[in-house]
This record gives C-alpha cells, structure tokens and sequence, in this order.
C-alpha cells in the first residue's frame, strides 16, 4: 500500500474524512469551496506581490551600482544625443491613456511599471506613431518581426503595442535572470548582440539607450 493510501485509511479510520451525503458540503477538515478559493486568490496576490518587490530590488539596485560605479566607458553626450524618440507626426498620448496602458501590461505581465513607462518615453516620447529609421514601429518601437512574433497585427494599435513590448521586455528579463540592463541592451539591440559579446555590446547607441532609461526611473520607494 503506498503512503497516500495508507494516510487515507488512517484517516478513515480515525473518522476524520466524513463522505457527504448528495447535495450536503464536506464536513470535518475540508474547507468549503469558497473559502479554498478565497484562500488561493490571497496566495496568488501574494506572490505576484513578492515577485514585483524582488524585481523593484534588483532595479534599484542596478541604478545605485550605476550611479557609484557606471559601467558606461563612454562619455555621456553633449550636444546631440545618440539616442532620441524618433519624430512623429502625431501628438503623445494624454496621460491618463498612457497611465491606464502601461498599469494594465505591467500588471499582466507582472512587471514594474516604471520600467516599462521609462522605457515608453525613450522609444517613443508616448507617440503611437512613432517610426524609427530602422523601421521600429509604435509606442514600444517594436520591429515587424518581433511584433509578428508577439502576435501584434497593428503596431500602431496602442494597447496591442504595449501589451507586445510588454510581454517583449518580461521576456527579456526573464532570459537575463532579472538583469536590467542587459534586457534593456536586448530590447535595443537585439538578444543575438548580447549573445555576441557576452554581455553588453560596446554600441555607443545602445550604452546609452540604458543610460538614459535607467536615469527616466522614477525613485523607488
């Protein structure tokens, strides 16, 4: 008899496992149903919780090394900068759209808003019709590959946009074990050029992509 067997039987015998009768809850040690639900959805918040804390931590970490010891050997810009939202003709977003996007793709994909906020104005400046001479689309400055890889059919659909460079970006960290600025390296350059160098490529275009990201955080409390 194997152990959950041989559990069940003692339990059985003890009188603690009371079978209901039709249509009656379990008693005994049972929860009932709600209250098991109720239960799991708390869990559930819960570790959705932890897990954005612990990936606030690691931000607020990387920005701190950052400012005491900057691994950008390049100098930051002076007059023109290397990296610019690209024009558009099409004013930014209002703020409240712009806020209730990114609080909905953050939270779906349990990522830190401010990150992915930072990330919004330096692609972009909040304009959906942003195109880059690279040919980076929308808000999220999505390449038509890698939106037709995230199922994104209208890169200048707002909402598809965020939810795609959303999912883009979590799955970046995810790669990089929550690593920052390697994600934000990959989002700009591509995953192959981290491949490629073994971590961040020296492109002056994507050192200071990360800079200028990480500078738009807003403080972590």
């Amino acid at each position: 008899m194997g152990i959950k067997r041989l559990q069940c039987a003692t339990l059985w015998m003890a009188g603690v496992i009371v079978l209901p009768a039709a249509g009656q809850v379990k008693t005994g040690t049972s929860e009932k149903p709600a209250e098991t639900s109720i239960s799991r959805q708390r869990q559930a918040v819960a570790a959705m919780e932890e897990s954005l804390e612990v990936q606030r931590q690691a931000i607020r970490k990387q920005v701190e090394q950052q400012r005491a010891q900057p691994f950008f050997v390049l100098p930051p810009p002076q007059h023109t900068p290397l990296v610019a939202a690209p024009a558009a003709d099409c004013e930014p977003l209002p703020a409240k759209e712009v806020d209730s996007l990114i609080d909905e793709a953050a939270r779906q994909q349990q990522l830190d808003a401010g990150l992915l906020r930072s990330v919004m104005r330096q692609e972009s400046g909040f304009r959906p019709c942003a195109v880059s001479p690279k040919g980076a689309l929308g808000l999220m400055q999505l390449m038509p590959a890698t939106a037709t890889e995230l199922g994104v059919e209208d890169p200048f659909n707002p909402k598809q946009n965020v939810d795609g460079g959303a999912r883009f970006l979590k799955q970046l960290l995810t790669l990089y074990s929550g690593n920052t600025s390697l994600a934000l390296a990959a989002y700009n350059a591509g995953p192959a050029k981290v491949s490629e160098a073994g971590g961040i490529p020296f492109i002056p275009e994507t050192l200071d992509y990360i800079r200028r990201v990480l500078q738009l955080l807003p403080p972590l409390r």
